[in-house]
């Protein structure tokens, strides 16, 4: 594994669910007595957690062997190294434009919408109608460095 990285919600966002969650469960409550008062607590207050934990699901992988083979899987989608034209870093300044107005609809787009950067990932395939891949990474530029190919050059 060249690149691992898992994109996980910003750490405020638990307290916020777990606030509304107990808002949820006071409102069923209410103040009453016995059963009503404890249960909602219990049913309500895992729906949140749950929820944060499935929209931290997502991971962007890279893995390569000694020759230099290899794929780049984003969530359960998988991408040959070797259809990979070239790769950049999409700052967030132009991510809005990236999603924008300058999207290809062909395009496949993984986004989570609290990670700031993206890779831009061109592929080179014919047999795909796919131009290009473009993936939310809290460390693009390790993404970028994993994703390119070393060339002879490199080495010396």
């Amino acid at each position: 594994m060249v690149h691992s990285e898992k994109l996980w919600v910003p750490l405020w966002w638990w307290p916020v669910a777990m606030a509304v969650g107990v808002l949820l469960a006071a409102e069923v409550h209410m103040g009453a007595p016995g059963l009503r008062a404890w249960l909602p607590y219990v049913l309500v207050l895992p729906f949140p957690i749950w929820a944060l934990i499935w929209l931290s699901r997502m991971r962007v992988e890279v893995e390569k062997d000694a020759a230099g083979d290899g794929e780049l899987r984003v969530g359960k989608a998988h991408l040959p190294l070797d259809v990979i034209a070239r790769a950049a870093v999409v700052p967030a300044t132009a991510k809005s434009a990236a999603l924008g107005r300058q999207l290809d609809p062909l395009a496949f787009v993984q986004h989570r919408t609290w990670v700031r950067q993206m890779v831009l990932v061109v592929l080179d395939d014919p047999d795909d109608p796919t131009p290009y891949w473009l993936v939310s990474t809290s460390r693009p530029d390790a993404l970028v460095s994993a994703l390119t190919r070393p060339t002879p050059g490199d080495h010396a």
